[in-house]
């Protein structure tokens, strides 16, 4: 049985996702909550790898149950978590979020939102179509709020938001984003950036929304910290293209913070894809 967990956290205190031995992770904590509830050595794939310091409201993983645990998670009966004795595997796995909540306590820094029976050919990692993040910035016209600082990354200057979105709306498309990403042994940097623009909330705040069919290591972060650049006056929109084009990492802007960053939302086709969208997907890893 395969399910499907929909998850938020607060990254502010896990050395990112990925489990590492003796480091706390989100991987590790919710398969450690997992581990209590049905046994044996459960192991998430998860549809984006976040670094240390990184939130999410919408990250989704997938997990492999074994014969094992679907049997412990069939013979649960009633324990004051809405699941009667005749209830189906549907109806089992969905309260399986609560379960992991009450494993985690009661102000936990993450939290599995839903868990469901994957639907058929599904793969959190490989179906994934696309990832959203968001990347929020107080600057000297927003000020600073101490209750936003875990998730708001302060650039101690006058930001120009329109310079900033023009910026970003330039570097859209398929292109090598080598210099805009950290490097990796045989890694491919070329990606399809959908969506980049920036605004300001009500309360002043540089939000600035990325959308891409994947990214590499710290695109997100360089891609901000180059916009912030153009926002300061350093550079101008055209300067960013320019940067992306000559395909080398530079010392021209930063790469910010992770305290920014989340990850909002993770895209997959429809049900009846899945399958064909994780095999494309795979070949295409394959290939590079």
């Amino acid at each position: 049985m395969r399910i499907r967990l929909d998850i938020a956290y607060d990254g502010t205190h896990f050395r990112g996702w990925a489990r590492q031995p003796q480091l706390r992770t989100v991987q590790g904590t919710i398969e450690e909550a997992i581990t209590r509830i049905l046994g044996g050595e459960p192991r998430l794939v998860v549809a984006g790898r976040t670094d240390a310091g990184v939130h999410a409201t919408g990250q989704v993983a997938h997990l492999d149950l074994t014969d094992a645990q679907v049997a412990r998670l069939q013979a649960r009966r009633g324990r004051g978590d809405g699941v009667e004795g005749g209830a189906d595997d549907s109806a089992r796995v969905a309260a399986l979020a609560g379960r992991i909540g009450g494993v985690l306590g009661q102000y936990p820094d993450v939290v599995v939102r839903r868990t469901s029976i994957a639907p058929e050919g599904f793969d959190a990692r490989f179906s994934a179509t696309s990832r959203r993040y968001e990347y929020r910035i107080a600057d000297t016209v927003t000020g600073y709020d101490p209750l936003e600082r875990h998730r708001t990354t302060t650039v101690r200057a006058g930001l120009d938001v329109t310079a900033m979105d023009a910026a970003a709306r330039s570097l859209v498309g398929l292109h090598d984003f080598a210099a805009y990403c950290k490097p990796r042994d045989e890694a491919t940097t070329i990606r399809t950036l959908l969506e980049f623009e920036w605004r300001r909330d009500g309360a002043g705040v540089l939000i600035a929304h990325v959308k891409a069919d994947a990214f590499c290591h710290s695109m997100v972060r360089a891609l901000v910290g180059a916009c912030v650049a153009v926002g300061e006056g350093r550079l101008s929109p055209a300067d960013v293209v320019e940067l992306r084009d000559e395909g080398v990492r530079t010392s021209e802007f930063k790469v910010l913070a992770a305290r920014g960053l989340t990850l909002t939302e993770v895209g997959y086709p429809a049900d009846d894809l899945l399958a064909a969208r994780a095999a494309q997907t795979r070949n295409r890893r394959d290939a590079e």
